[in-house]
């Protein structure tokens, strides 16, 4: 029964865990070969297991982090829509990873695998997890966003570090894809942590660090006394950088108001590193514990690997390292439980005492857990107010559509009308599209400060909501702006005028329905016109000709009503004015006076 409820809450049966964790570990011994690849034909799977790499150049080298912005056309999920932000990757693992894509035969393994409908696992220990999570990206990217009917893949590491920032971990919750990434994480393990500390913090001791995971015939025992004294300036490091950043983060959570507490913080060098996905804590005496919740999970592996007392810091220093090479072992017997704390509901106070005894954790840890859970919670209560909105905007835009069909009637289209300003139906529309941006704005700005869940990002009816907005609404907006010859006095409206909130459901859409950026700009297509009427024919003529075939193209797709062909729009107006030659070869000519 409850091997059954943990593969419908990790989506892995413990049998494909356990082998991808064996080959994950066989990868790491092997020599030369980047990824070693097993089918599983009693699961109808296979199984990618990806090596990695004890040089400190394959980790970072660069200060202070080795972070890069993604490259988006590798992967353009993984960015932040609210605020057009690209998120940053480790730039070693990065170029690892294309490097063994470019050089292997990856890619032609993993397209005979989807033909064969084949269940794709992508595996790794150590870095070579980085190495995993970002094949399984490019995955995604590849083979989900295009075929929504594909086999999803699953993503296990073992041990692995951190590989992006917040934006990285956003994005991939945006598009509902972390679910398919888990990571085990043995309590003390030291390399998942690793990522939360400046390079130029521990350059000395990295390399005798990772020369003491590679796979060696003599002892551990041995290896580690001979570096006792590199590991335990190494662990103390990492662990008060981890420190730094869980403070951090606890303080946003909080919303700590000590000033002093959050200058201090604030001037330290704070890694962009966050874990994102399904975390699964072994801690040793026998319990599993499940966490999804990415805050609540950089403050365990943060607290999680605090001794218990002082004269229990040797002990913990000595399985931090010992831990990163026993998970083949580990795994398998954790697996074996039937003690699987599932903490989904961090404000659940009894079972997350019942968790924090059981890890021997501070009270410090169970606060920052806890505030972890009640920010959860405060994302989903936001995501529910903006229900109450979805109404208030749905009667608006029923407002201005009325209005639209009022116009049409008079034969005038609506953005005329409203130019013109005669009718008392006018001012009313003006009316509903401030209430209209009014509604909005709290959304827009719970997005942009990340306090919405991120799923919701990625929600289909708010992007069509936002589209029929916009598109309804920005015509009214450019039509206000151009009546009172804001253009004259301030500058044009795409370049100076332009809200935030157009701007925003604009790019909303289009990487929703993966457009190229800018091409959704039809509902502001009549301010490129308003300052093509002051120019002369010769000057734009470029820009008369591209506007015009993405006119025609808008048209044709139902992107813009027939009313902007009236004949005394605009629109038509200007166009009329062209030169005859231009408006005979025109694209458009068979629209103009229809």
């Amino acid at each position: 029964m409850e091997g059954q409820r943990f593969e419908n809450n990790v989506g892995m049966s413990k049998e494909l865990i356990q082998k991808a964790c064996c080959l994950s570990i066989e990868a790491q011994k092997s020599t030369g070969k980047p990824y070693l690849s097993e089918k599983s034909h009693g699961l109808s799977a296979i199984i990618f297991g990806f090596a990695g790499s004890w040089s400190k150049d394959d980790w970072f080298s660069r200060k202070p982090f080795r972070d890069m912005k993604v490259n988006l056309e590798f992967s353009p999920s993984l960015r932040s829509i609210g605020n057009d932000e690209v998120a940053t990757v480790n730039e070693a693992f990065y170029s690892r990873f294309q490097e063994t894509k470019a050089k292997s035969s990856l890619e032609v393994e993993v397209y005979k695998a989807v033909s064969e409908k084949r269940q794709i696992v992508f595996a790794g220990h150590s870095s070579g997890g980085a190495i995993a999570i970002l094949a399984a990206i490019w995955f995604l990217e590849k083979y989900i966003r295009s075929n929504a009917t594909t086999i999803p893949p699953n993503c296990v590491t073992f041990g692995s570090p951190l590989v992006g920032d917040r934006i990285f971990q956003h994005g991939l919750r945006r598009e509902n894809w972390a679910p398919h990434f888990l990571h085990f994480v043995l309590r003390y393990d030291i390399v998942p942590r690793i990522m939360l500390c400046p390079v130029s913090s521990i350059e000395q001791e990295l390399q005798p660090i990772l020369d003491l995971f590679k796979p060696k015939s003599s002892s551990f025992e041995q290896e580690f006394s001979g570096i006792s004294s590199i590991a335990s300036t190494f662990f103390t490091t990492v662990v008060r950088n981890a420190s730094s950043v869980a403070s951090h983060d606890a303080f946003n959570l909080m919303e700590y108001t000590n000033l002093l507490l959050k200058t201090v913080t604030s001037s330290i060098e704070i890694s962009p590193y966050r874990p994102f996905g399904t975390y699964i804590f072994c801690t040793g005496n026998g319990k599993l514990v499940v966490l999804r919740n990415p805050d609540a999970i950089l403050q365990l592996l943060f607290y999680g690997a605090q001794p218990s007392s002082e004269a229990d810091g040797a002990r913990v220093i000595y399985k931090s390292f010992k831990e990163h090479l026993i998970y083949e072992d580990e795994v398998k017997k954790s697996l074996n439980t039937q003690d699987v704390v599932y903490l989904d509901h961090l404000d659940d106070l009894a079972t997350t005492d019942a968790v924090l005894n059981d890890l021997d954790l501070s009270t410090g840890a169970r606060l920052c857990l806890q505030a972890a859970g009640e920010m959860e919670k405060k994302k989903l209560q936001n995501q529910e107010m903006t229900n109450s909105l979805k109404v208030t905007i749905e009667k608006g835009l029923k407002k201005v559509q009325d209005y639209q069909t009022e116009c049409e009637a008079r034969n005038v289209g609506y953005y005329d009308a409203f130019k013109l300003h005669k009718y008392e139906s006018d001012f009313y529309a003006h009316v509903s599209g401030f209430e209209l941006g009014d509604a909005w704005d709290p959304i827009i700005e719970m997005l942009k400060k990340y306090e919405l869940p991120d799923e919701f990002e990625g929600k289909k009816e708010w992007i069509e909501l936002g589209t029929r907005y916009r598109q309804l609404v920005e015509p009214l907006s450019i039509a206000n702006y151009y009546r009172h010859l804001k253009g004259h006095d301030t500058g044009p409206y795409l370049i100076k005028g332009r809200p935030k909130l157009y701007r925003y459901t604009q790019r909303w859409r289009e990487h929703a329905e993966r457009m190229p950026a800018g091409s959704s700009s039809e509902s502001c297509f009549l301010a490129e016109v308003e300052e093509l009427r002051t120019e002369t024919f010769d000057d734009v003529k470029g820009r008369i000709l591209t506007l015009e075939k993405q006119v025609l193209n808008w048209v044709r797709d139902g992107e813009l009503r027939n009313d902007i062909f009236l004949d005394e729009s605009t629109f038509v107006k200007w166009w009329k004015m062209l030169p005859p030659q231009h408006r005979a070869a025109s694209c458009i000519s068979e629209y103009m006076g229809s």
